[in-house]
């Protein structure tokens, strides 16, 4: 990181663009977010609030109607080369293995077939997926999928990674594994995280920090919340703990009242 920059800053962000009657509809208004290098932190909210618009900001992959973001110190223009990206739906090309799947960034950055393939096998066998190299993705299991889009997103490296709801489709048991070894990669990784979540239970128990957005629409930050919880953090356990329980009550008593204002525009619109 340069001088200490935080991995990734959105300064006076807004996102506006016109709907199918030619009316402006502003999804987030002023988003001013700093994250620091190393750390995971969740960005929670009521349905439609704008989340997954401010994580598509941070990629790159949609622009600010006004405001800027930086990535490392840096003036973000176009896709965020030092982000990756892991989408709920995961990216796995189905005519590809699993292994080369995996393997298709370090192609796209011309690493050598033999050394992508090396890497790509050794990531496998940190998600769990050994002997399973030569498989098509239609083969897998969904928990199986996802492990499989983890190791595609983190094989390149990325300082920054930027995930969308990633285990929003899997059933409970599967997730909190999934969350579990999440954690294990990432601890003294040294990487920054920014997830999104519906899930507040997911967000407490993941995060060094969650920040909570307003009910949209214009959509703005209105809480944030450290999460004091020890890590190493086993995902299993962490929810019995009174901290826990502490953590969560402390975020839900805001977050509850902007669902309740979602709802209630909803039904009147």
């Amino acid at each position: 990181m340069a001088g200490g920059s935080p991995a990734v800053e959105l300064a006076g962000v807004s996102v506006a663009y016109r709907t199918n009657d030619g009316t402006e509809y502003t999804a987030v208004r002023d988003i001013d977010l700093a994250v620091p290098a190393g750390r995971f932190v969740s960005v929670v909210g009521p349905t439609g609030c704008g989340k997954s618009t401010i994580l598509n900001v941070a990629a790159g992959l949609l622009r600010a109607s006004r405001g800027e973001v930086r990535t490392a110190g840096r003036r973000l223009s176009g896709l965020n080369t030092d982000a990756g990206y892991l989408f709920q739906q995961d990216a796995l090309l189905p005519w590809k293995t699993v292994l080369d799947n995996v393997a298709f960034g370090l192609q796209l950055r011309g690493v050598a077939p033999a050394e992508r393939a090396r890497r790509a096998a050794e990531w496998l066998r940190r998600v769990g997926l050994s002997g399973f190299e030569r498989a098509y993705p239609h083969q897998l299991s969904g928990g199986m999928r996802k492990r499989a889009a983890v190791a595609q997103t983190w094989i390149t490296d990325p300082d920054l990674l930027l995930m969308d709801e990633p285990f929003g489709a899997l059933d409970v048991q599967t997730r909190q594994i999934m969350e579990n070894e999440l954690l294990a990669l990432w601890t003294g990784s040294g990487k920054t995280v920014v997830f999104v979540t519906h899930d507040l239970d997911e967000a407490v128990s993941l995060s060094d920090e969650v920040v909570l957005l307003s009910a949209g629409p214009e959509s703005r930050i209105i809480g944030r919340y450290p999460i004091d919880l020890p890590r190493p953090r086993d995902l299993m356990n962490i929810r019995t703990r009174p901290e826990f329980t502490e953590a969560y009550a402390r975020v839900w008593a805001d977050l509850r009242e902007e669902v309740m204002k979602g709802y209630e525009r909803t039904v009147r619109g």
